[in-house]
């Protein structure tokens, strides 16, 4: 019930819109925003500052509803950025069903309590009117980004435009400003059924929302532009990176070092392993004989000592000791013997 009052004190609103003196952007009215069945796109509502801390909903004419900001739903989210003064619609999983008017409301709270900051026709095909190859483009400070918008054969004949949501300032083809920067060059290729967006000499505040335009129809892109590099940064790209002149392809680092490193590598490694087997083998087989002698040794110890002692070659020396009676001593307490070689017996 308190949905159906508020969704009525809506159209109520919009009934009193010229008497109140509600502010609505007549001009963007007339735009038809297509997509792709089944695919997405995000919309962006951009808001004056001081509306920074009021309320703010997208608002759907086909179901009659409104979903507040910060508000994710699995098809739909609204998420309000107010460090940038605007909030975004992301609509996802898109269908025929959804063909129609939506709206960005602002709340103001002021004498004029509704204020319709955005109205576009959602419009829905499997081929879109206008469409964009990238959605999302980023370029350096001072540097360059191109944009390829593509239209259908019925929008041939129509004013082609590169266009700024924020201050609704946009470029036609074939027109350059260079006075300004960036400067803006806008090349359409009639046989291909598309025109290719230039903007040179970036800036920081040249980020934010632009849509490319047929006619009537168009479709959204959001460009970021970062700081320009330093002097420290240039150098250790350029001494990382090479790029030909065409911008084509791109070399990180020396391929012929990357490849000797990635060659060499494995194989040292496998070199210094079998030289570490080599000398474990060579250590082991100079240590094992000294081992076998010494246990030889240690084994027939004593049969070369015995062998020593009776060597035949060794010569045999007798004793005759002249003693008739052993129990008696000489006189004197000496006795004497008589000392002979034997014959060697073989």
């Amino acid at each position: 019930m308190a949905a159906y009052t508020k969704t009525k004190m809506f159209y109520i609103s919009i009934g009193f819109w010229l008497i109140l003196g509600v502010e609505c952007y007549s001009g963007w009215s007339k735009y038809i925003l297509t997509v792709q069945t089944g695919g997405s796109v995000t919309i962006p509502c951009h808001y004056d500052k001081k509306y920074t801390q009021q309320k703010k909903y997208w608002f759907s004419e086909i179901d009659k509803s409104n979903t507040y900001t910060n508000t994710t739903e699995e098809n739909l989210s609204v998420i309000d950025h107010p460090d940038q003064s605007l909030f975004t619609v992301t609509m996802r999983n898109l269908h025929n069903n959804q063909n129609g008017d939506y709206y960005c409301v602002l709340e103001t709270g002021e004498q004029s309590p509704i204020n319709t900051i955005y109205k576009l026709y959602l419009k829905i095909q499997s081929v879109p009117d206008v469409s964009v190859v990238n959605s999302s483009v980023s370029g350096r400070e001072g540097g360059d980004i191109s944009v390829q918008c593509l239209y259908s054969s019925e929008y041939q004949n129509e004013v082609k435009q590169w266009c700024r949501y924020k201050d609704q300032s946009c470029y036609t083809v074939g027109r350059t400003d260079t006075s300004q920067n960036p400067s803006v060059q806008i090349s359409d290729d009639d046989g291909g059924r598309s025109f290719t967006v230039l903007m040179t000499g970036l800036r920081l505040t040249d980020s934010g929302w632009y849509f490319c335009s047929a006619g009537e129809a168009l479709n959204p892109v959001h460009l970021t532009v970062t700081e320009a590099e330093s002097d420290k940064e240039k150098n250790t790209s350029k001494s990382g990176h090479h790029k030909n002149n065409n911008n084509t392809t791109e070399v990180t680092g020396n391929p012929q070092k990357n490849y000797d490193l990635n060659v060499w590598l494995p194989v040292s490694a496998a070199l210094l392993l079998l030289f570490f087997l080599f000398v474990v083998f060579i250590w082991r087989w100079r240590r094992r004989p000294k081992q076998d002698e010494q246990q030889i040794r240690e084994r027939n110890g004593s049969r070369t000592i015995d062998t020593i002692y009776s060597k035949p070659e060794d010569p045999v020396i007798y004793s005759t000791i002249n003693d008739e009676n052993p129990n008696k001593p000489p006189a004197g307490g000496t006795i004497y013997s008589t000392v002979a070689p034997h014959q060697q017996q073989q």
